[in-house]
């Protein structure tokens, strides 16, 4: 009776762990190759990402909104860059007990964000966030991955992710896998933001060197 509410303690504790927003690696071997497996949560999105370093390469990443079904939860997916290999829609995750918390402290504009619109000189460009094709980012924990994606086609069109740092005025990524180009893996971006209600203005360059001025608003469910 003892061990069984042990057990329950701790399931309970871990899953209160993954409502408050939590970051989570596990590794995975094959053809020889170390696979990290970087897991970023909130209180009802799930993202895996799936990459090695020495060579640096992406390998695939899914997400979506999850529940709760006793240890088990259960994703429904918004994206998975392996859809044309594997027709994935849902999964369900139960190997928790792998996980290694690498959380770090949490930092201003923990959340999610849906890409909202540019800023041409003083004019700003807005998009409709509710539309199928979307750009989200999603930060927990000092870390960060932005996704691009098709809800209606689920189709997949890139992604970025790494950790980041932010404070006042000053927002910095550091990119530990990039689908689109291995070669950026290792470099800093440092951005100036600000927060006006529910959006966040990032200005600075691109990965491309290319500048920039973004509108973000915050994802509500």
């Amino acid at each position: 009776m003892t061990y069984k509410f042990f057990t329950f303690f701790i399931s309970q504790f871990f899953l209160h762990q993954l409502l408050s927003g939590q970051v989570y690696s596990f590794a995975t071997q094959e053809n020889g190759q170390q696979i990290e497996h970087r897991i970023l949560m909130d209180k009802e999105y799930f993202v895996e990402t799936q990459f090695t370093s020495n060579p640096n390469q992406f390998i695939k990443t899914l997400g979506g909104f999850y529940q709760k079904k006793g240890n088990d939860l259960m994703v429904a997916l918004e994206f998975n860059s392996n859809f044309s290999n594997d027709s994935l829609k849902h999964i369900m995750i139960n190997n928790q007990n792998q996980w290694e918390k690498i959380s770090k402290n949490s930092l201003p504009l923990q959340g999610k964000w849906l890409m909202a619109g540019r800023v041409n000189g003083n004019q700003e460009r807005r998009r409709d966030v509710n539309r199928p094709r979307k750009t989200m980012k999603i930060l927990v924990d000092g870390y960060f991955q932005w996704i691009a994606f098709n809800t209606a086609s689920f189709s997949f069109h890139g992604t970025g992710g790494g950790s980041y740092a932010a404070a006042e005025i000053t927002y910095t990524e550091t990119i530990d896998y990039f689908s689109r180009d291995n070669n950026k893996v290792g470099i800093s971006l440092g951005f100036d933001y600000i927060k006006k209600g529910m959006d966040w203005h990032h200005k600075g360059f691109s990965s491309k060197g290319d500048p920039l001025h973004e509108i973000w608003t915050y994802r509500t469910p």
